[in-house]
């Protein structure tokens, strides 16, 4: 068996989400994924697609959010989520566990995405993350 490609075009608004969802679902039945690794993928691509749709495209329904997902023989998922935004600079966020940023609503989504995926890797850009998870 090779390596599974799969690929994803999402409209910029909220239904995005559950389409993304359900794909989850029905990978994690398919390739028998355990129930931590679960957890972690579905709340790191809500994170990232949130982002994209959010702040990468602004809402804007002429701009998609683009899903990718690269299945590799040795039980990883390579996913990379891109947006048409312009980017942001992932080195100078605020970190959210700092004592005045503890009780701010947003700000959290990249901090999450880097602990709990194997990997997370911004394009120069910041328009693109690439998620790997072993599973």
């Amino acid at each position: 068996m090779d390596n599974e490609l799969y690929s994803l075009q999402l409209p910029s608004n909220s239904e995005s989400v559950a389409v993304l969802e359900n794909f989850i679902d029905d990978l994690v039945q398919k390739l028998g994924i355990g129930e931590d690794v679960y957890a972690n993928l579905m709340t790191c691509l809500n994170e990232a697609l949130t982002n994209a749709i959010y702040h990468g495209n602004k809402q804007d329904p002429n701009k998609k959010v683009y899903v990718n997902l690269d299945v590799i023989l040795n039980k990883r998922l390579v996913f990379t989520i891109t947006d048409e935004g312009e980017g942001f600079d992932f080195n100078n966020i605020p970190d959210p566990t700092d004592i005045e940023n503890l009780e701010k609503l947003t700000g959290r989504g990249v901090f999450i995405m880097k602990r709990l995926a194997d990997q997370c890797i911004f394009n120069t850009r910041g328009n693109e993350v690439e998620l790997h998870f072993r599973y």
